[in-house]
């Protein structure tokens, strides 16, 4: 795996940008705009996904990172149940849900993937780098 030096190359990071700019869109554009609790919901569970996979990436640690990237798995799991109900509401058609859908499973697997490479690596993490034990 190449070496990443910041967040921002993760592509599991870059997949959950891209998803999050759809629901925000379908947020602002949609009927969804009017059912506030859920737009905000949705929203804030889209926004988790790349917001764990960053602030875990920072933190310098690999279990740490591994903590926060279950978060974000979490959060795209509870965005594909979240999808259901949008299409279920009428807020996008099945063609939206199915590729909003795949992209969030996509992502899901992605990081689990990121989490599996880091179970099996000897990488501590660059705040651990230069500590003497």
């Amino acid at each position: 795996m190449a070496t990443i030096k910041k967040f921002e190359d993760i592509e599991a990071w870059q997949k959950a940008r891209v998803l999050n700019k759809e629901i925000y869109k379908i947020a602002t554009e949609t009927e969804l705009s009017k059912d506030f609790r859920f737009r905000n919901q949705v929203n804030a569970a889209c926004g988790s996904i790349m917001d764990n996979i960053a602030e875990g990436f920072e933190r310098g640690g690999k279990l740490e990172f591994i903590n926060f990237l279950t978060i974000a798995k979490g959060s795209c799991a509870e965005v594909r149940s979240q999808l259901y109900r949008i299409f279920d509401r009428r807020y996008i058609d099945e063609a939206k849900f199915n590729e909003l859908y795949k992209l969030a499973e996509e992502i899901g697997n992605m990081i689990g993937g990121l989490i599996n490479y880091l179970n099996t690596s000897e990488i501590k993490g660059r705040k651990f780098k230069d500590r003497v034990s």
